[in-house]
């Protein structure tokens, strides 16, 4: 009785989050560099690819936002009805980048000396830049910049087309989708063990134990069916791809307040097998957050201008600008 409780419990919570049209998400990384490192090495990185000391910093010290506003219910909602989304990467020592779409434009701002820092190769200064380069300029002083969304969509379209360049991204139809949730639903019921505590003033925790490599190989069997529906280049791992993920039990702790979910803990220590962690977990909060708005003072980027030399000005002869430091990697795979 417990189980079906718990679990229904979490399912109207689900439920009420969906009611929503507006609702923003904050991932917490609960470990520290140490930690990460040790992770890293476990998995036998190549020489030079070990993660640098500043990333395993940035990481261990990083928080994700995300907030979207939809003019219905988020559960109702499509594409066409989001009128805001925003997401922001930020760190103790302020926001390392964050991008919103609004209306026709997508803003985007980056601390470009807080990247270069963290890849160990510095980026070239706003001044090195040509006369007439003034969007690239405002990106490396860390200023918003804007740019049609429409016209980036037609431009990945057109790449992906033609001559190998990113194409639109993946999405699913709303048929495909209730199915997943329906194949993820049914996992649950079958592999995941609830109990549910009250914590005082309203808030009570709901918390879900389940063997790990057990819950994603039945996950993903239940999805393999549904293969045919999934946009091309998503493919799913075979049972032999997870044999060797770790079984141990990982729990979640799912905090309601007055039957709403406002946080989720996942303590994955269990899951670094050998290597030597002190905590590692994450956290994610949920809230209603704050209205994605436009910037203002947003430098516009024109594709075909720039394309032609910024924003219909003189061609720019490419040799004239400094570029040292831009043959790098930026931590997106470790991120």
């Amino acid at each position: 009785m417990e189980q079906l409780s718990a679990g229904r419990k979490l399912d109207r919570a689900f439920e009420e989050l969906g009611k929503k049209n507006r609702l923003s998400f904050e991932l917490d990384v609960d470990a520290d560099a140490a930690t990460l490192k040790a992770l890293d090495a476990k998995s036998d990185p190549a020489p030079g690819e070990e993660i640098p000391d500043e990333a395993a910093e940035l990481i261990s010290g990083a928080k994700i936002t995300v907030t979207v506003e939809s003019k219905k219910p988020l559960a109702e909602s499509g594409e066409k009805d989001l009128v805001g989304t925003a997401m922001k990467v930020s760190t103790p020592d302020g926001d390392l980048a964050e991008y919103r779409v609004i209306g026709d434009y997508t803003y985007i701002r980056a601390d470009m000396d807080a990247m270069g820092k963290v890849s160990g190769s510095p980026v070239p200064s706003a001044d090195d830049l040509p006369p007439g380069a003034g969007p690239f300029k405002a990106v490396l002083e860390g200023k918003w910049v804007k740019f049609s969304t429409k016209e980036m969509d037609k431009a990945a379209a057109e790449g992906g087309e033609g001559d190998g360049g990113p194409a639109p991204a993946p999405s699913l139809d709303a048929r495909t989708q209730k199915k997943l949730v329906q194949a993820l639903r049914e996992v649950v019921a079958r592999e995941v063990r609830f109990k549910t505590a009250g914590g005082g003033d309203g808030t009570e925790h709901v918390t879900a134990t389940a063997p790990f490599r057990t819950l994603v190989t039945e996950l993903f069997g239940e999805l393999r069916p549904l293969a045919k529906d999934l946009p091309p280049g998503m493919e799913l791992p075979t049972d032999k791809d997870l044999k060797d993920a770790p079984n141990a039990r990982v729990t979640a702790d799912f905090t309601l307040r007055h039957g709403e979910l406002s946080q989720v803990d996942v303590d994955l220590a269990k899951l670094a097998g050998t290597a030597k962690v002190k905590k590692l977990g994450l956290t994610l909060r949920l809230g209603e957050g704050t209205r994605p708005t436009a910037p203002a003072g947003a430098t516009k980027l024109d594709l075909g201008d720039l394309m032609s030399g910024f924003l219909g000005g003189p061609p720019v002869d490419a040799a004239g600008i400094d570029t040292s430091g831009l043959d790098q990697d930026f931590p997106g795979e470790d991120f």
